[in-house]
């Protein structure tokens, strides 16, 4: 049987995962020095596929991977037949609706328009305050449409909120919390459940001390 294989979300996520990995007594040396390589042993049980974040879902639809390291912001949006098992603490930001400084942007009876990357999330957020809204999705900048007067406000996720104050944005109202999760897929769960499980329970002993 082949090890589990697992996809890590390139960036700042993976660099976290290797280093949760490593104090798991967890062999990283090939992630480490791991060049053009995107498929890599993690000791002699585990094998780190490197990839986007939106195609660590679809690795695990398909089964080709058994779990994967995704940030709660792509689970939220995309959604997907997974289970998520984890919550792993780091990567944490917030999902929050902003508009320009000094403006009341429930005011009004006017129906209002949404910029975001999120458009599922800025929808279902919308939803549950029962406002009909209108949502662009862009894929850039997006503090850049209520300064252009394309849109009244922003869904969008904020770590420190420099950009929004350096664009004259400020939040309105958080959305939904968010940091890294450890995922996996349902038939892998089922015909690997105590590797998955030894896993888990492994990582989240780790997580302890630095929650």
């Amino acid at each position: 049987m082949r090890p589990l294989r697992i996809a890590l979300t390139k960036g700042r996520l993976e660099s976290s995962t290797v280093k949760l990995m490593e104090r798991a007594g967890m062999d990283c040396t090939a992630l480490h020095d791991k060049g053009r390589r995107l498929i890599l042993p993690v000791g002699d049980s585990l094998e780190a596929v490197l990839a986007k974040a939106g195609d660590v879902i679809t690795y695990l639809e398909h089964g080709v991977c058994d779990l994967g390291v995704v940030g709660k912001d792509v689970i939220m949006e995309r959604g997907g037949s997974f289970f998520e098992i984890l919550d792993l603490g780091f990567g944490r930001c917030r999902f929050a609706l902003a508009a320009p400084e000094g403006t009341d942007f429930y005011r009004g009876y006017q129906g209002k328009t949404i910029a975001t990357k999120y458009p599922h999330v800025a929808r279902r957020f919308f939803q549950g305050k029962d406002m009909d809204v209108r949502v662009i999705k862009i894929e850039g900048s997006v503090e850049l449409a209520p300064l252009l007067g394309l849109a009244d406000g922003i869904v969008d996720l904020v770590e420190t909120g420099a950009t929004l104050r350096e664009n004259g944005l400020a939040i309105v109202e958080p959305v939904a919390e968010v940091s890294a999760r450890l995922i996996v897929n349902a038939p892998s769960l089922k015909l690997r459940k105590g590797e998955i499980e030894k896993l888990a329970a492994r990582w989240e002993t780790c997580l302890k001390p630095a929650q």
